[in-house]
């Protein structure tokens, strides 16, 4: 191929996608070979690419393509989750900007609507995860509401439900009165609010006497059905049997007693509220209290809520305080800060709720999961810190709440068919829940007219609990061949959030539908944040468009970029600014400026430009090879003999230590061992020490051992930088017989020389000693230089010609004395002197060091006196007096250096 003098990712990546796709090169069938199988964290079907993203896809590429270089069966399962509450509200906002209400529908038109919605906005992820370079399976694309996803997600509820795990009951939920549903209580995030503390006065009926009750939600009077007091408490033993009248509604409701009430909180009566809080609702069992429902489903106030009827609890909030105080029933109100849940979804702030659920018992469901990862070991959490948090939540469970009152998910197959709650059938279809249901009722006349199909769908998590499985129909079809090869999957990458909402219920649904682990290693990455810390977020605008870079650095140099960044299981800080065609960075409102205009910001990210310069550096090395005449018959130098030596060696001991970082699946540590191997030794020492010298060839012995081990690089490169490196191995005519990169044999394991790896150290510190007298003299590398070597305890004889090749050194003696006259540095017990006359204009010299040695005692006496002046020490600021002493110190150090530079030259 011809040589391309710049890297320009832009004109390569679609080309070499599109080759691997045309040649099938990620598809997966079961074969001979040991299965390697990765299944995706589906994202929302609804989605567009995030950093998020695009650190855990990175992370499972580079994963999945060093696996299919290692010779396993690589397989890795793509897909989307159809989310509920996400999806259900996109379509439901889409409507009412249309001037449709979800209500004015039928579940079936809603419905079309929801898979009009989907098809035309699902999918999108998963194209532009393509653009980042995901070597996914997507013959195996899977949707969590493809027919025979939902046909294993209704199986699993009926089989749940026909072993007494899933039950319907009558409980206090977590109610998302946005999305109008119910949550699980994973899916309610408590977070510290400022709000208030209102004192009211409840009369106590037939006297004059009041008792004060400290609430944080006044508009809950409104439900009030008791108050409640703790029996030892001495200040209302009076009360006793006595009965409270609630403020503005005037009802009558029963003073009780309970030890639950805490003397010290508040005034110590509690006013109880049975069907909006948790505890309350406990109370009034207890003590067989009413229970009154305030609220509409969207939190507005229901008919119990007097004239504040419609409107909505925050608004009732601050109109009925308002009105309490008024009518004097607000006696004071105190700052408090209150935990309040809110949806991780929506955003709403949670409102306890009393209704007729569906359950999962977990308690025995849980065990196998808690001792796979704890006690056993079967499945391995990295970072291994996380364990904590896994048996916190796991030892701690409750009750799943899996039912959810949307329209868009798998709708319950439950069966009603009398007004009892008792009378209802699950099953499957309609068909096997009307014979279960004659056979209930022995009424042979009822018809699938009869029976009504609960309206709730199940919530999404219970779908993809069953990923790893389904993904490979193992629970229509336990004992398929594709289920029997690629189960138990391998690895799975995910975030450290969804810890409990997915891996623990996968593990748990692994261990009851397959009587194993569904994968053997976690790995929990870190959150992307920007360099403030901040998570990165649409609301904060603190986050790039992922698809924007990948066009300004290229998908391999974003690739490199969020992982050299990205420390095991540790938050990520990525830096990146938007700025104008001068370099200047934008600000917030100028971007939103700009783009009304019709303009692009530039994106800049020191991290993704060091990923670019990286590339850049391989493909120049890639060019350099190729503008090398190659000799049949030309000597193998012994400079090449022991460059090829030393980086076979090298890179040996570099395989080794990356099957440990990769063992212990730190990613980011691979990708550097990689990377210094690469640009350091492979680039910078090891290319140059065989390079032919101007206007000569290279002998065809090194120049094919050069090319072989390029190869090895590029493999080893290649599940970080997969579009670089496929292009570089394409355009070698020279490459093995492999017929791509991507399919190509990950490099053999062989011997490692560590006497050479010692002896080259000491090459490379010789070597930088006379590079740097070079750059302080300015002596320009084309001039040869004569070397000394004194106290040669540390023999490098063999090794000379390494050195006078990269020094540009002519003559290398031995010597037992000093070199009077010379500049001289020490490596290890050696000290190396360099004769400078000849080399430099000596005369030229002092007087250079002269006026910098004048300059710099300018510069220390200066400092010296700013610091005497007790005024400026006293009254500046401590950053300017330490800069002041720096200057001193740095000053001192700097005229001892150049006093004796100038002793040496005269």
């Amino acid at each position: 191929m011809s040589i391309s003098k710049k890297y320009d990712p832009s004109k390569i990546e679609d080309k070499w996608y599109q080759y691997w796709m045309e040649h099938n090169y990620f598809h997966s069938e079961p074969d001979e070979r040991e299965a390697y199988t990765i299944v995706i964290p589906p994202p929302n079907v609804t989605g567009v690419l995030h950093m998020g993203h695009m650190l855990n896809n990175t992370i499972q590429d580079v994963l999945i393509r060093r696996a299919r270089l290692k010779g396993y069966n690589a397989c890795w399962v793509p897909g989307t989750d159809h989310a509920s509450i996400a999806t259900e509200a996109k379509v439901v906002h889409k409507l009412k900007e249309e001037g449709v209400n979800k209500s004015d529908l039928t579940r079936d038109e809603f419905l079309k609507h929801a898979w009009e919605w989907t098809d035309k906005h699902g999918g999108i992820i998963l194209e532009q995860l393509k653009k980042l370079g995901a070597s996914c399976d997507w013959e195996r694309t899977k949707f969590t509401m493809d027919d025979d996803m939902s046909e294993s997600v209704i199986k699993t509820f009926v089989d749940l439900y026909k072993k007494g795990l899933i039950y319907r009951g009558y409980r206090m939920v977590n109610w998302d009165p946005e999305a109008k549903t119910t949550l699980s209580d994973e899916e309610v995030i408590y977070e510290e609010k400022q709000g208030n503390l209102y004192y009211l006065s409840y009369a106590i009926e037939g006297s004059d006497e009041k008792v004060t009750i400290a609430t944080t939600r006044p508009e809950t009077i409104l439900g009030d059905t008791a108050i409640c007091i703790n029996p030892n408490d001495e200040r209302y033993t009076h009360l006793k049997g006595k009965k409270a009248i609630v403020p503005l509604v005037n009802r009558v409701i029963p003073i009780i007693e309970d030890e639950y009430v805490d003397i010290e909180f508040g005034t110590g009566c509690l006013k109880v509220t049975p069907a909006h809080d948790m505890n309350d609702k406990a109370l009034g069992e207890k003590h067989n209290l009413e229970v009154i429902d305030i609220f509409n489903d969207d939190a507005s106030l229901n008919s119990f809520g007097l004239h504040y009827e419609g409107k909505d609890r925050f608004v009732v909030r601050k109109e009925i305080s308002k009105e309490l105080e008024e009518k004097g029933f607000l006696i004071k109100t105190e700052q408090h800060i209150n935990k309040v849940g809110t949806s991780e979804r929506t955003k709403a702030v949670i409102e306890p709720r009393l209704s007729d659920q569906w359950f999962l018992k977990m308690e025995e469901l849980v065990k196998p999961a808690i001792k796979a990862v704890l006690e056993d070991g079967e499945v391995k959490l990295f970072p291994k810190k996380f364990e904590n948090t896994y048996r916190h939540w796991m030892e701690n469970i409750r009750d799943w709440n899996i039912s959810r009152q949307l329209w868009w998910g798998q709708q319950i197959p439950a069966y009603f068919f009398g007004d009892g709650k008792e009378d209802f059938v699950v099953a499957e279809t309609a068909e096997k829940a009307l014979h279960l249901a004659k056979a209930k009722t022995g009424n042979n006349n009822l018809t699938i007219a009869d029976l009504k199909q609960d309206s709730d769908a199940l919530d999404t998590w219970f779908s993809s609990w069953l990923w790893p499985i389904s993904v490979f129909d193992g629970i229509r079809n336990p004992e398929n061949e594709e289920i029997q090869y690629y189960y138990p999957t391998n690895d799975l990458v995910t975030g450290p959030d969804i810890l409990f909402f997915w891996v623990a219920r996968m593990i748990i649904a692994g261990y009851e539908y397959r009587d194993m682990k569904p994968f053997t290693n976690v790995y929990l990455t870190g959150l992307v944040r920007d360099k403030q810390g901040r998570k990165m977020s649409k609301s904060l605008g603190n986050s790039p468009d992922a698809l924007k870079l990948i066009e300004e650095f290229g998908a391999d140099g974003v690739r490199v970029g969020l992982l050299l960044s990205s420390a095991a299981g540790n938050d990520l800080l990525f830096d990146f600014d938007q700025v104008d065609e001068n370099g200047e960075v934008l600000k917030p409102k100028q971007i939103d400026t700009w783009k009304a205009e019709g303009k692009e910001p530039i994106y800049t990210s020191s991290l993704c430009q060091q990923g670019k310069g990286f590339a850049n550096k391989v493909f120049n090395a890639y060019n350099l090879t190729q503008i090398w005449e190659v000799s049949e018959t030309a000597e193998q130098p012994e400079v090449a003999k022991i460059a090829i030596e030393w980086f076979t060696s090298k890179f040996q001991k570099a395989i080794i230590e990356l099957e440990d970082q990769y063992s212990k699946y730190r990613i980011s540590d691979a990708l550097m061992i990689s990377y210094k191997l690469v640009w350091d030794d492979f680039c910078s020492w090891f290319l140059e020490m065989v390079k032919p010298t101007y206007g000569s060839p290279i002998d065809k012995k090194t120049y094919d051992t050069v090319i072989s081990l390029f190869e090895d690089n590029l493999k080893i490169l290649h599940p970080f930088m997969p579009f670089l490196t496929e292009d570089i191995w394409q355009r070698m005519a020279t490459r093995s017989k492999e017929e791509a990169l991507v399919v190509s044999s990950w490099p053999k394991t062989a011997e490692v020389n560590s006497e050479i790896l010692v002896n080259f150290e000491m090459i490379q510190e010789v070597v930088s000693g006379i590079r740097t007298i070079r750059k302080e003299k300015n002596i320009p590398q084309k001039d040869a230089l004569s070397v000394t070597v004194m106290n040669n305890e540390h023999s490098t004889a063999a090794l000379d010609a390494v050195i006078a090749k990269l020094g540009n050194v002519e003559n290398i003696s031995y010597s037992n004395e000093k070199l009077e006259g010379a500049l001289s540095f020490r490596v290890k017990s050696n000290e190396y002197f360099i004769p400078m006359e000849g080399a430099i204009d000596i005369d030229v010299e002092i007087e250079k060091l002269t006026k910098e040695l004048e300059y710099t005692e300018g510069s220390l006496k200066r400092a010296q006196g700013m610091l005497n002046n007790e005024k400026f020490v006293s009254n500046a600021k401590e950053v300017v007096v330490n800069k002041q002493k720096k200057i001193v110190a740095d000053s001192e150090a700097k005229i001892v250096t150049l006093k004796a530079s100038l002793e040496s030259l005269r």
